[in-house]
């Protein structure tokens, strides 16, 4: 590997590997680097000089790929100069241009997040500033103003920082070539973050489009964590212009621990209130810490407990999406400031500006992936020669496992993520939508240019033609209203809009993120509220389910618009659904696999703690652990009821999904189900006979008749199709001078869907909403290929009473947890009788 010293100096390590564990090229790499830090202009090299800087190897490397006109890929440690890297060929190239050239849109910079590229914006001012260079930077995202949005379509910058919704926006005016004419280079800013996602859709979609508007472009993406490299470089290479991968050195390997407090460890909960003492002495004594959670109601518990703990009156803030935006630029500022001793935060803070006096990051709960937890670890001490430093604290004695895999998982330098999905035919109608307000398009060419989107490459012409045919109509059902009819064809085939009026409209509903309306929970036939849930909630909820929440038992009786109407559950009547637990982040099969190996081998367990150790001790005594090959599940009776343990451990949406189906055909067996709970690692169902053949349950055609009758009769599909309905652009939350609420826009959905169902079952928009729910909530996939693993491989326990590995999923049952009001106390009210039976002799 090649380095610079803070001295200039070239070092030539011959033997140190690369991220991908290859070796460098010594003699290839020293050749580039020396040309080309032999070549930096002047000033450039007495910048770096002046700083005791010099540019790191993959710097140079990208500074190569850029006078070759070579997209490229780069992937770096967090404090390795990424940024610097993305633009330092930019600023070489902006310097020297003529004054002709300098006058149009150099470079175009995308990222995730509207205060990331005001964030760079202000960093960039650093060098061009200091080397007196005549580049104009500037921002445009949702709250530019228009005046700045009218001048950079006349007069662009040289660089432009922006979002996908910016970029959608722009490439919608005619004059859209205009803008872009002479652009040489798009970055794209954390990548992985966009590529799975939506949002990574509507991107992919407009860089094709940018591509064919600006041919001599070339493409880069900056990212810390990549799983996958070849499919992010997909996301670059347009034709015969392939992408190139760019590694950059490793920095020094995260310094990462568990943070164990004395006392008794949790069986159940996640949220890690347990450790509040000891997490706030450790803050005390940190510098500034950013305090991770998975879910904003662990964010609203875990700051509760610190505020109350803070006789030192330390600065500690709240910031997670659901505050208000001034609050959360308050909170950003201070902590760029240096005045806060900590942040309490959830994923709203995995990305973004560049906390360069973060000490420590804390982990609470476990975090459910690895590049997930290294993205966030990331954000502490942004110094490439120094590592960052994080605590994890599990919320339980499952996920100690779950953060022992993370650290082994880091350690081995191994990742994990979500594989981005087949673009969505909801995003293509938007595109489509955005194409037409351009200009007229030809469905050919533009089909061709479609599939050349990384996520389209599958696309087939009938669905193309299907989007087409719905933004131009509505599709067969919905062409009689002329609200729906946007497209007409021309005698030359082109497609153009019917109204220009259109075109506004679809700047003003721009973009894939849906906001999650709440649902108020309220009895039936009278005005009291009992409160508001998340609407993903009640999405599982069929009329007759029993759910605990706000200290009750309740029966969904259904949905009346936004509001779920229940009524009092009779005495004695249980919870047939799981407890309302807030929004969970997915469970990758990467650490489910490590913590099935740990379960699996003994040998594994000397390092654990010794409660830990004890519990899984006692499992092997009274039944057995999961072995890595096969499907442990354990049947027990309970006070008159029959349970059914399986440890699964394909996560909490598969679990879910899989508990719905499973007591589907426990009804038609005629076993009486009564309800079920799920976690990330088992699920337990219960009901009033028992289970002989857990085998007959697991069949891999539950996937059809079952999964069918459920989704029939939840109203799952109808709230992913309003998702689907308002992406497409079928519904527009706004229009001049007026804005729909959530109310109006479920009304509407609910409406349209049920029409859909009835006269074009397989309407493209139905086929985007069963698509969005397989890979969603549902995730099918996952449990197909669960399902698809087990088969012959059941291992049956019949017990007379729960296990040791039951108890955390059999505390979890019937317990309430509302955001705000859960509290691990709760668990202690009803443990000591279930640890007793599965401790007991």
């Amino acid at each position: 590997m090649l380095t610079f010293t803070r001295s200039g100096r070239l070092a030539v390590l011959s033997r140190v590997p690369r991220r991908d564990g290859k070796l460098w090229s010594d003699e290839t790499t020293l050749a580039t680097c020396l040309k080309y830090n032999a070549s930096l202009p002047g000033k450039f090299q007495a910048w770096f000089k002046k700083r005791d800087w010099a540019p790191h190897t993959h710097q140079l490397e990208m500074l190569a790929k850029a006078d070759l006109g070579q997209s490229a890929l780069l992937i770096a440690p967090t404090g390795g100069g990424k940024t610097l890297a993305g633009f330092l060929p930019s600023l070489v190239q902006l310097d020297g241009l003529n004054d002709e050239d300098g006058k149009k849109m150099h470079t175009l910079y995308i990222s995730p997040l509207k205060a990331l590229t005001t964030d760079i914006a202000r960093n960039l001012q650093a060098p061009i500033q200091d080397m007196d260079l005549d580049i104009r930077v500037e921002t445009r995202t949702g709250d530019t103003p228009q005046n700045r949005r009218q001048r950079q379509r006349m007069s662009p910058p040289n660089i432009l920082l922006t979002t996908p919704e910016s970029l959608a926006l722009l490439l919608s005016y005619p004059d859209a070539a205009a803008i872009f004419d002479g652009l040489k280079t798009v970055i794209i800013d954390e990548l992985h973050a966009l590529a799975g996602t939506k949002r990574g859709q509507l991107l992919a979609l407009g860089l094709t489009r940018l591509n064919r508007l600006s041919g001599d472009a070339r493409y880069v993406g900056l990212s810390a964590t990549v799983e996958k490299p070849k499919e992010l470089l997909a996301y670059l290479t347009f034709g015969a212009k392939r992408a190139e991968l760019v590694l950059g050195a490793s920095g020094p390997e995260p310094d990462v621990s568990v943070l164990l407090p004395e006392g008794r460890l949790p069986w159940a909960g996640h949220y890690g209130t347990y450790a509040a003492p000891s997490l706030y002495n450790t803050i005390k004594s940190a510098g500034t810490t950013l305090v991770f959670v998975n879910t904003r109601a662990q964010a609203e518990v875990m700051f509760r407990e610190l505020w109350r703990l803070n006789d030192d009156n330390l600065p500690i803030a709240l910031h997670h999406g659901s505050l208000a935006v001034e609050q959360r630029r308050r909170v950003e500022s201070a902590m760029a400031s240096g005045q806060l001793k900590a942040i309490v935060c959830t994923s709203s803070l995995d990305l973004g500006i560049d906390w360069g006096d973060v000490d420590l990051v804390v982990q609470i709960g476990a975090p459910k992936g690895v590049s997930r937890i290294l993205q966030r670890i990331g954000r502490a001490n942004h110094r490439f020669d120094q590592p960052s430093r994080a605590l994890l604290v599990p919320g339980n004695r499952f996920e100690v496992l779950e953060c022992r895999a993370a650290i082994d998982a880091i350690h081995e330098e191994t990742l994990d993520g979500t594989p981005p999905h087949p673009g969505g035919l909801d995003v293509l109608a938007q595109h489509l939508m955005g194409v037409a307000c351009s200009g007229p398009f030809d469905p050919d060419a533009l089909f061709d240019e479609v599939v050349g989107a990384y996520p389209y490459r599958d696309l087939t012409r009938r669905d193309f033609d299907d989007v087409i045919e719905f933004v131009a109509t509505g599709g067969y059902a919905l062409q009689v209203y002329d609200r729906y009819r946007k497209l007409r064809q021309t005698a030359e085939g082109h497609w153009i809009l019917t109204d220009k009026k259109l075109a506004q409209r679809y700047r003003m509903n721009i973009g894939t993120i849906v906001e999650q309306p709440m649902v108020k929970v309220r009895l039936k036939g009278r005005r009291q509220s009992l409160g508001d849930v998340e609407e993903w909630f009640v999405q599982w909820l069929s009329p007759g389910d029993v759910f605990q929440f706000a200290g009750r038992a309740l029966v969904f009786q259904g949905m009346r618009e936004t509001t779920a109407e229940v009524t009092f559950a009779p005495p004695g009547r249980e919870p047939t659904v799981p407890s309302y637990m807030g929004t969970r982040m997915p469970f990758t099969t990467h650490l489910s696999s490590r913590v099935r190996g740990y379960l699996a081998d003994p040998s594994s367990w000397h390092e654990l703690p010794g409660q830990v150790l004890e519990w899984l001790e006692a499992q092997q005594q009274r039944s057995s652990m999961p072995a890595a090959n096969e499907l442990l599940i354990e049947t027990f009776p309970r006070r008159g009821r029959f349970y059914m343990v399986i440890y699964a451990f394909a996560g909490w949406n598969a679990h879910q999904t899989l508990a719905m189906l499973v007591t589907k055909r426990m009804e038609r067996f005629g076993l009486k189900p009564i309800g079920f709970n799920a976690s990330d690692y088992i699920l337990c169902v219960w009901g009033l006979e028992p289970v002989t053949d857990p085998s007959a349950l697991l069949d891999i055609d539950i996937l059809g008749e079952e999964l069918e009758e459920w989704m029939a009769e939840s109203s799952l599909l109808k709230r992913t199709f309003r998702n689907v309905a308002v992406v497409s652009g079928l519904i527009e939350r706004r229009h001049p001078g007026q804005e729909k609420t959530g109310r109006q826009v479920t009304v509407n959905s609910d409406l349209i869907y049920d029409v859909l169902r009835k006269y074009q079952p397989d309407h493209v928009l139905l086929r985007a909403t069963y698509a969005e729910a397989a890979v969603g909530l549902l995730d099918v996939k996952r449990l197909a290929d669960f399902l698809t693993s087990v088969q012959g491989k059941i291992h049956h326990h019949q017990l007379d009473r729960l296990s040791p590995l039951a108890l955390p999923v059999m505390l979890e049952i019937g317990k309430e947890v509302v955001p705000g009001e859960a509290d691990d106390a709760v668990l202690a009210a009803v443990a000591d009788e279930l640890i007793e039976e599965a401790f007991g002799k």
